[in-house]
């Protein structure tokens, strides 16, 4: 049986290892979770095109909580890399890659 595809804009990851975590990552995903849901941007929902991963050490350990973004942008891999990620700016980023947006360069780090 094939699995079905759910085309996404693009992925959105939220450090969980214990730096993070002790900073509020936990907090943060859960809230951006709901937030993606309410506004159908998950891409499981109806019209939804972003994954939201809960991912491993992303190795700002002491910047977190640290948000990644991948997306496919003109042909190319764009990546995001964000420290000390608050809610506001999760969803702002959200937002950028749902909308095909530039990426904001708020706590914006790495290539």
């Amino acid at each position: 049986m094939t699995p079905t595809y759910f085309k996404t804009s693009g992925h959105l990851l939220v450090c969980q290892h214990v730096n993070c975590k002790a900073r509020g990552s936990d907090l943060l995903y859960r809230a951006l979770w709901n937030a993606l849901d309410a506004r159908k941007l998950a891409y499981f929902k109806t019209g939804g095109s972003l994954r939201l991963t809960e991912s491993g050490c992303l190795g700002a350990c002491s910047s977190g909580p640290v948000l990644c973004v991948y997306r496919q942008r003109a042909g190319q891999l764009e990546e995001g890399w964000y420290a000390a990620t608050d809610f506001p700016l999760a969803l702002k980023v959200a937002r950028a890659v749902h909308e095909g947006a530039e990426l904001p360069d708020d706590r914006k780090y790495g290539p």
